[in-house]
């Protein structure tokens, strides 16, 4: 596998990261025994897959417990990524400190701040009101100095928009990476973040490859989604429940339009969907690694198969063409749980 450094940071990683959401269990991804985390995470080792991502406010800190404890003796070959709340970004170190603790590690690879700092995002992550919004430079400063200390080795942020991007270069303190969603129905990053994170090299992690399970082709129609799976913008408002915010019709037409595509695209390939999803994002040369929710070894070697595959040059014009409506759809906001004229992502 040919591994790509995230930005300046000296960092290597594999073409797929596995993304640690569904750890630890909770409501958003239902239960996931520690003896499963264990198995995949230590069989990812040994077939050099040694990306991982976590953050603090996933299952209430569980994901992070329960990747420290597979990693327990195995730490040295892993590159372990996480996250702060941007509700916590006044408070970096007594977060990061937490974070390590649940981890089991004295140090992390990459500390990013999870959203950007603004009210909207703020809202999502704390029930209190903050009397003033920590500031985008004191956060900054407050990583660049555990940097300093050996606490973190690279910064980044998640879900940065353009302008919020040159808010934090102008603060003057080293980013290496984007990490922000990026699939064959989510392309709204190709508008003006590529390019911007190119210009400025920034690497880009994408994040949620498989749409949370929608691109593996398990749902027929868009009422067979779970309602935690179907609260973006991907889906109409009604399909979420209380967890959809958006107040948008979704695109849910132009989606399963696409997925017909696929389907006759992995016909014709012997590729599974998920397969070719994973693939095809792989072929996007601004792509530096994605991430994938991986619960067990089947889907591990789902995920390997993936990265040895090169589509043909039609085949990706061809997925490129059929999810075109959908971006068309869903428009140039890359944040897709919130209206895009309310956008956390700016």
């Amino acid at each position: 596998m040919q591994r790509k450094e995230l930005g300046k940071s000296g960092i290597f990683v594999q073409p797929v990261g596995m993304g640690c959401w569904a750890f630890g269990g909770g409501a958003y991804w239902g239960s996931q025994p520690q003896k499963d985390v264990e198995a995949v995470v230590h069989a990812a080792l040994e077939r050099g897959f040694t990306f991982f991502d976590t953050a603090e406010v996933y299952n209430n800190g569980e994901s992070e417990t329960a990747l420290g404890k597979a990693l327990a003796g195995r730490r040295a070959q892993a590159v372990v990524a996480s996250k702060i709340s941007p509700s916590n970004a006044a408070h970096v170190r007594d977060h990061l400190t937490a974070s390590l603790k649940r981890l089991g590690t004295d140090y992390l690879d990459i500390y990013m701040l999870h959203w950007p700092i603004n009210p909207l995002s703020v809202r999502h992550y704390s029930a209190e009101k903050p009397e003033r919004l920590p500031e985008i430079e004191d956060a900054l400063g407050q990583l660049a100095e555990v940097k300093k200390e050996g606490l973190i080795r690279s910064i980044g942020i998640s879900n940065f928009g353009l302008r919020q991007m040159e808010e934090v270069l102008a603060a003057g303190v080293q980013i290496d990476l984007n990490e922000i969603t990026y699939n064959i129905v989510s392309r709204a990053i190709e508008a003006e973040i590529v390019p911007f994170c190119a210009q400025h090299a920034i690497s880009i992690v994408g994040s949620m490859a498989l749409q949370q399970g929608l691109l593996t082709g398990k749902y027929g129609a868009p009422e067979d989604v779970p309602p935690p799976q179907a609260h973006s913008r991907h889906f109409h408002q009604s399909r979420g429940g209380a967890e959809s915010r958006h107040n948008e019709e979704g695109a849910e037409a132009e989606i399963f339009e696409t997925l017909t595509h696929l389907k006759k695209i992995s016909d014709e390939t012997g590729y599974s969907l998920s397969e070719l999803a994973i693939a095809w994002v792989l072929a996007k040369p601004f792509i530096a690694s994605t991430l994938v929710g991986c619960r067990n070894i089947s889907q591990l070697e789902l995920n390997i198969r993936a990265c040895d595959i090169t589509l043909d040059a039609d085949i990706i014009r061809r997925i490129d063409e059929a999810s075109l409506p959908v971006w068309k759809k869903l428009g140039d906001s890359p944040d897709y749980y919130e209206n895009r004229k309310n956008s956390r992502i700016y």
